[in-house]
């Protein structure tokens, strides 16, 4: 049985939900409350699943591992059928950067961590804090647009199944819609995300189906 340490608001969490629908592969959620005051992940219990006090985190057959883009890597490896990358080893690379760009450029640098920092180390009132928010989306979203507009093919960027990149681009979609960005700039972005919301895995995992009651 997959055990996946999860926060409904989590946009890595929502990747691996993502992930592990594509595949059918049932699941159980362990709730993690990483909202600020809450802070369930710097608790010594989940400390000791996850040091990095982070989620998501994967547990399969009693091993655990964080970082959900490994995790997604993984569950590809283990569970092939349907494929999450294009089968053509250049469009893998594509899919892969495509991905990271928003899993390791954007999303770090607006994670709670982050704006947190931002309040209680620097000073920043709401209206810099979202103006760091969007400049950081806005950056890597100009990159995303062009290279999408460029090369998208069939209902999704590779083709006619979503891949890794659609897994990372919807959940960051929903952030930049959560903080009121204008997403106006970025059409192709906003069509894929809308192909991705017609398919029944990706509307099980998003914050709304997973809100806490």
């Amino acid at each position: 049985m997959i055990r996946l340490y999860d926060y409904w608001r989590s946009s890595a969490a929502y990747r691996v939900r993502i992930a592990l629908n594509l595949k059918g592969l049932p699941y159980e959620s362990l709730p993690v409350n990483i909202a600020p005051g809450a802070d369930e992940q710097k608790a010594g219990a989940y400390k000791s699943v996850n040091a990095q006090m982070r989620v998501p985190a994967l547990e399969v057959d009693g091993q655990r591992a964080g970082q959900s883009m490994a995790i997604i890597e993984w569950l590809d490896e283990t569970n092939p059928e349907p494929p999450l990358l294009p089968s053509d080893p250049w469009a893998r690379l594509q899919a892969r950067s495509f991905a990271d760009t928003i899993a390791c450029d954007i999303h770090p640098l607006n994670n709670l961590s982050v704006l947190a920092a931002l309040r209680a180390d620097f000073g920043a009132d709401e209206a810099a804090v979202m103006r760091w928010y969007h400049d950081w989306i806005r950056r890597g979203f100009e990159a995303l647009e062009d290279f999408a507009a460029d090369h998208k093919s069939g209902a999704f960027l590779f083709g006619d199944a979503p891949t890794m990149a659609e897994i990372a681009l919807i959940p960051q979609v929903a952030n930049a819609r959560r903080f009121k960005m204008d997403l106006s700039a970025f059409p192709t972005l906003v069509a894929l995300d809308s192909a991705c919301l017609e398919l029944d895995a990706f509307r099980r995992a998003s914050p709304e189906a997973n809100q806490p009651a």
